[in-house]
């Protein structure tokens, strides 16, 4: 996180994070996060750094592939993901759990067009159930304004990125995968109107407007045209799509 965290510093980032007491200081858990985009794993890793801690992120094959991302992503141990067959990287997740770590996932698997939350996997639930450790609810908000999904880039100083974690969920002794993952979703979709809803930029003009939903006055996608757009982008670049 060193290397990111001197770019965040040059770009500066002006960072904003709620709730960094819910990471625990010691021990393992599932941290889960939103998606909107490529550097929500850095985002997410930076907020826990006042823990004093390091997550351990799934991420797509393809990432530890590329010369210079890839050495960082082996350098700082997390985990490849190849979409065709996740049970290798399951059970990786499975193996820092039990060593102590906190593994990052993300439910929803790729990036959301829409910026709200997608319907889940049953990944993150299921290594929390498994293993009886506790669900961390994680949000990012204004990230996706950086570098995210169709070319979108920027290079602005100062964008605002805010980061609020939610209480630990913790497995009923008889909930199934399918319920807790259900919980995370609510919790994690209250967690991010309140980023979005406190977030201190506004959109500059109507072509700025891109980053918000649909349902806060933006352009982007509403949930089922986003649906769409991930299909058709899926069809045209395979498996090198986020």
């Amino acid at each position: 996180m060193a290397t990111f965290g001197l770019l965040f510093s040059l770009m500066g980032y002006r960072f904003e994070v709620r709730g960094a007491e819910h990471l625990p200081r010691e021990g393992p858990g599932v941290v889960a996060g939103n998606h909107i985009g490529f550097l929500d794993f850095t985002f997410i890793g930076y907020a826990a750094r006042e823990r004093g801690r390091l997550i351990r992120f799934m991420s797509k094959t393809s990432l530890f592939e590329a010369p210079v991302a890839g050495r960082l992503m082996r350098a700082m141990r997390h985990i490849p993901v190849d979409r065709k067959s996740g049970a290798r990287a399951y059970r990786q997740a499975l193996r820092l759990v039990d060593e102590g770590e906190l593994v990052g996932i993300f439910p929803e698997a790729t990036i959301s067009r829409s910026w709200l939350l997608k319907p889940f996997k049953r990944g993150a639930a299921g290594v929390a159930v498994s293993r009886r450790v506790p669900l961390i609810p994680v949000v990012v908000w204004g990230g996706h304004r950086v570098f995210t999904v169709d070319g979108r880039r920027s290079i602005r100083r100062r964008i605002p990125i805010t980061i609020v974690v939610g209480e630990p969920l913790h497995a009923g002794e008889d909930e199934s995968i399918d319920e807790l993952s259900a919980r995370l979703h609510v919790a994690m979709a209250a967690l991010l109107e309140e980023a979005i809803t406190t977030y201190p930029d506004r959109p500059r003009d109507d072509e700025d407007r891109w980053w918000l939903p649909y349902d806060h006055g933006g352009t982007a996608p509403d949930v089922e045209t986003a649906a769409q757009l991930d299909r058709e982008a899926v069809a045209r670049l395979g498996d090198s799509f986020e």
